[in-house]
């Protein structure tokens, strides 16, 4: 029995031989398994790990603006009473007392502040003390108030004279109170002369 060829008439290899001997396309296109898989080159289209967006995180700049130290308080202004003294006494005081005893019918008071000897009997050795001096009516009636240390929260005295005369007692003033305010200091005054009857409201 002759055997077969794979060989036509025209000498051409049989189609059956030419698909056992060709690759297919999906073969040749696949990767060699002898040649290392490059596996640590990244993806374009990979998201960074270190980079992180507003969106991940949207308190990113929140955070920033929390973090802000507070606004730091207003300071409390200083009372009158923290004058010196010597401002206190005519920028304070005598307005708030004027404006005080007018209310109580006292419309012409003369007001000054004097460094000097107390005019009151068993005084005239002492040393000299800041007074409050008021007057009205010209002169006929008139109150003092002492300061024997230039600080309203000292020790404080109290006298009154009328017709130009002296006043024969020096009365304490505002002893209960450790700390003088500018109110009580106005009170101290009108509360006592009231007591004296000499103001229009009595």
């Amino acid at each position: 029995m002759a055997e077969e060829t794979n060989h036509n008439e025209a000498g051409e290899v049989a189609p059956s031989t030419v698909e056992q001997q060709a690759p297919s396309v999906s073969e040749e296109n696949a990767p060699s398994t002898d040649s290392p898989v490059a596996t640590d080159i990244p993806s374009a289209n990979a998201p960074d790990p270190n980079a992180v967006s507003s969106e991940q995180n949207p308190n990113a700049v929140g955070d920033k603006a929390a973090k802000k130290p507070p606004a730091a308080k207003k300071e409390k202004a200083p009372a009158v009473e923290d004058k010196p003294f010597a401002e206190f006494i005519p920028q304070d005081y005598f307005p708030a007392l004027t404006k005080s005893l007018a209310k109580q019918g006292v419309q012409d008071l003369e007001l000054k502040l004097e460094k000097q000897k107390i005019p009151v009997i068993g005084y005239a050795t002492q040393p000299e003390c800041w007074q409050v001096i008021g007057s009205w009516g010209n002169g006929k009636r008139q109150f003092r108030v002492y300061f024997l240390s230039e600080n309203i929260n000292g020790q404080k005295g109290f006298s009154y004279s009328e017709n130009g005369g002296k006043p024969s007692t020096l009365e304490p003033f505002l002893i209960d109170e450790r700390k003088v305010s500018l109110d009580l200091l106005v009170f101290g005054v009108v509360q006592r002369l009231n007591a004296q009857k000499w103001l229009v409201r009595n």
